[in-house]
């Protein structure tokens, strides 16, 4: 699970983003935060994964917050989630190495996005840190966060959401490429619904798909989150 901090001065507008981060499969709301202070109290008492970060806030800005938790070395990853869209900060965001900015106000899909975007690029990581990356796999980890840049096409006829999230949550939670058979196990689906999900999300260029040889001939359609090669 993907540990996450909501921290926005509002306490109504936190309590919405919580929800929507905890409908996202793979994600875990920790707590929600209203301040600099009450947030750096929180990341003391439990690290997180992700901040996702107002850059309002009552006792200092965001960006603040983040050019003090880099000095403390406190490891997290940062999601902007303001309604500033002056490009100067923008910019600062970048460079204080925020790795998505979301302008309020916006929909749950604009959040999902991105946080299945994240999602990917943790697990495209994943692996020895001391590992050394080729130029195509180093283009594809930056792809994978610009990808969610791109607005999502309107669903198929037939398609749901919440369908589409359990699906990739599923192949997520695996950490490797599956058959439709073994998606369908993981998400109660028929596999028929399930291939015709799989078969969707793959001509969205979502998934990889990859053939795997058996004893039969014949080859196994298999699965996997684009940018992973396992």
């Amino acid at each position: 699970m993907i540990d996450v901090l909501v921290v926005d001065d509002d306490f109504r507008v936190a309590d919405v983003h919580a929800a929507y981060v905890a409908k996202v499969p793979g994600f875990r709301v920790t707590g929600t935060a209203h301040s600099a202070g009450e947030a750096l109290a929180a990341l003391e008492r439990r690290p997180v994964d992700l901040l996702l970060l107002d850059h309002h806030l009552p006792d200092e800005t965001g960006l603040a917050l983040v050019r003090r938790l880099r000095e403390r070395q406190v490891a997290c990853d940062v999601m902007m989630v303001t309604a500033a869209r002056d490009v100067s900060t923008v910019h600062a965001a970048m460079q204080h190495g925020a790795l998505q900015y979301l302008v309020k106000p916006f929909t749950f899909a604009g959040l999902r996005e991105k946080l299945v975007a994240y999602a990917q690029l943790r697990h495209a990581l994943a692996g020895p840190a001391a590992r050394e990356a080729g130029q195509d796999e180093v283009d594809r980890l930056f792809a994978t966060l610009r990808s969610a840049a791109a607005p999502a096409g309107p669903l198929p006829k037939g398609h749901s959401a919440p369908t589409t999230d359990l699906v990739l949550g599923v192949l997520r939670q695996a950490g490797r490429p599956l058959s439709a058979q073994e998606v369908a196990d993981g998400t109660g689906l028929s596999r028929s619904t399930a291939q015709r999900y799989l078969k969707q999300l793959e001509r969205d260029s979502r998934l990889r798909l990859t053939l795997r040889y058996g004893d039969t001939g014949r080859p196994e359609h298999r699965y996997g989150l684009a940018g992973r090669t396992r």
